[in-house]
């Protein structure tokens, strides 16, 4: 087994996973992927808000070796596990307050490979990479007020997948 797989077996029992509830459209629907929040206090997206986790041992470890790798002191973590295909996010932005306005987001996926897709705001332009097996993708600068992200469903047969989006809240 190599390290990423590893380290996804590992998370992956220890890590709680919750299947919140978003309102669209006035209807009230289940999150379209399992999610985690670790951090000092909670996080509110899309009126759901999520209560925050201790820090499993080995996500502090990977923690702590990302900010080291990207020069941020990371202080949370929404960890995403997209379970199969059906399992998605829509096109979205990590542009909450709380991030201030140029924050930086790396993202480590781990398990089996999705399809990133990024969307340019003005222009519509769009790009995709294949992320997973232990992945780093990081996000700053205008990455949040100029683009959109987002992993689409697929019809494809692929086995699960693992995103741990680490930030840095100001208080």
């Amino acid at each position: 087994m190599s390290d990423h797989e590893q380290v996804f077996a590992d998370l992956g029992e220890s890590i709680s996973w919750e299947q919140l509830e978003i309102t669209l459209f006035s209807r009230t629907v289940p999150t379209p992927r399992l999610t985690a929040w670790m951090g000092d206090a909670a996080y509110a997206y899309s009126g759901v808000v999520n209560q925050p986790q201790p820090w499993p041992r080995q996500l502090a470890a990977l923690r702590d070796r990302v900010s080291a790798e990207c020069g941020v002191a990371f202080n949370s973590c929404l960890a995403n596990l997209y379970r199969d295909g059906s399992d998605s996010m829509g096109y979205h932005s990590d542009d909450e307050p709380e991030l201030g306005p140029l924050p930086t987001i790396a993202s480590v996926s781990l398990g089996a490979r999705r399809t990133f897709a990024l969307r340019h705001r003005a222009s519509r332009a769009r790009w995709t990479w294949p992320l997973g097996e232990g992945d780093l993708l990081v996000m700053s600068g205008e990455s949040q007020s100029d683009y959109a992200h987002a992993v689409p469903k697929t019809a494809k047969p692929v086995g699960p997948r693992m995103n741990l989006t680490f930030r840095r809240f100001d208080s």
